[in-house]
């Protein structure tokens, strides 16, 4: 595990558009079909990463909490299954059965998706506006793994508010911290 930081894509920058395979019912989705009528958090993320299953539980409480403000999460996994065999299609689709996920988990398997969004480490978080237009890149909140900090997702949450009351993000957004992502060999 390579602790890795992610790379801070700029604010404004609109959302490309994809169309990746669903683990769980094999169907293939497009963003635009997946988006929230006020939002949408994309999340790169993968079974293994110790960084995301830390954060899981609580990623997926704060799904539901954005369900309710109409902002749609979308997860996924553009981890090389060459060299990380246990985030593939058929263990991500396990994962999200077993933790009732209440977002599509997508597997990203030509790693172009993570490619265009630049995203380097799981979790990597991204909070688009109604407009797919990018409001918030980064950090859940400040816990870790062993770090003793409790996991509250404030970053996140604070960012969401400031987007619903069209206020302006904060200027200072800190970087995700996770696993980099498994490229292809």
């Amino acid at each position: 595990m390579a602790l890795t930081e992610s790379f801070m894509l700029p604010l404004g920058t609109k959302a490309s558009s994809f169309k990746l395979p669903n683990v769980v019912n094999g169907e293939m989705q497009k963003l635009e079909a997946l988006k929230g009528s006020k939002g949408t958090l994309i999340i790169f993320m993968c079974n293994h990463c110790p960084y995301v299953i830390h954060l899981l539980d609580n990623i997926l409480k704060t799904s539901e909490k954005l369900l309710a403000k109409k902002i749609k999460t979308v997860a996924i996994s553009s981890n090389s299954i060459i060299t990380h065999p246990q985030d593939g299609p058929d263990e991500m689709k396990k994962l999200a059965i077993s933790k009732k996920f209440n977002f599509p988990y997508l597997y990203d398997e030509t790693q172009e998706v993570a490619k265009i969004y630049k995203a380097e480490c799981t979790p990597d978080f991204y909070l688009f506006d109604k407009k797919l237009i990018l409001s918030y890149r980064g950090r859940y909140d400040q816990s870790r793994p062993g770090n003793q900090i409790k996991v509250t997702g404030n970053d996140l949450n604070k960012a969401v508010d400031l987007m619903i009351s069209n206020s302006d993000q904060l200027k200072m957004q800190y970087p995700s911290m996770g696993c980099n992502i498994k490229w292809h060999p």
